[in-house]
């Protein structure tokens, strides 16, 4: 949506993941892009970077700062903290509050990011990849326990959050598609916001 990227969208839901996405993608998990040269491209953060590297009107790319460290905790302790608060019930070796604390420091140093940025982005005064990136995470964590999430000393992390989940760009991409089969009719997605 940012960059104004048109792409075939096709849903799937993962408990029946259609053969196609497992040839062109055989880890199975989403999101998976095919370019147009046959380039199979699956992992988030890659998909955002190919479609701002076409267009990135609002330069999120060019704030990125110290990204690759903040994002290399992302995707490697707080994703693995996520999961076992999240899904607490498959690893019964600690209580869930165990695995609350562990994505909590995460959380503890993204509301320190946010007050060096007046609350406004991760990474800059703005909204940039950094926001865009983590805000998913956040937002899986925040609804394990809403209660819990919204009673945390972190009112910057708080109000950053509420913007983006009430924020045009979140509300133009939750859209519900119906699962995608072969013969469906082409759904296109994608346009720019303004």
């Amino acid at each position: 949506m940012q960059s104004g990227t048109v792409c075939e969208l096709r849903e799937v839901v993962l408990r029946d993941k259609p053969p196609s996405m497992i040839e062109l993608s055989p880890k199975g998990t989403v999101p998976v892009l095919q370019l147009q040269d046959g380039t199979v491209v699956d992992e988030s953060l890659d998909v955002m970077r190919w479609a701002l590297a076409a267009n990135d009107p609002d330069g999120w790319l060019e704030a990125a700062g110290d990204l690759e460290a903040l994002l290399s905790r992302l995707d490697g302790e707080f994703k693995d903290s996520l999961d076992h608060y999240k899904y607490h019930v498959r690893f019964p070796e600690h209580p869930q509050s165990y695995y609350r604390e562990q994505g909590e420091k995460f959380l503890a140093e993204l509301e320190t990011r946010l007050a060096a940025h007046d609350g406004k982005g991760l990474s800059a005064l703005r909204t940039t990849f950094a926001d865009i990136a983590v805000f998913p995470f956040v937002r899986q964590f925040a609804f394990v326990d809403k209660a819990w999430f919204d009673d945390t000393p972190y009112p910057l992390l708080q109000g950053w959050f509420n913007r983006h989940i009430e924020g045009e760009l979140f509300l133009s991409v939750m859209k519900k598609y119906a699962a995608w089969k072969p013969g469906d009719d082409v759904v296109l997605f994608g346009n720019s916001l303004g």
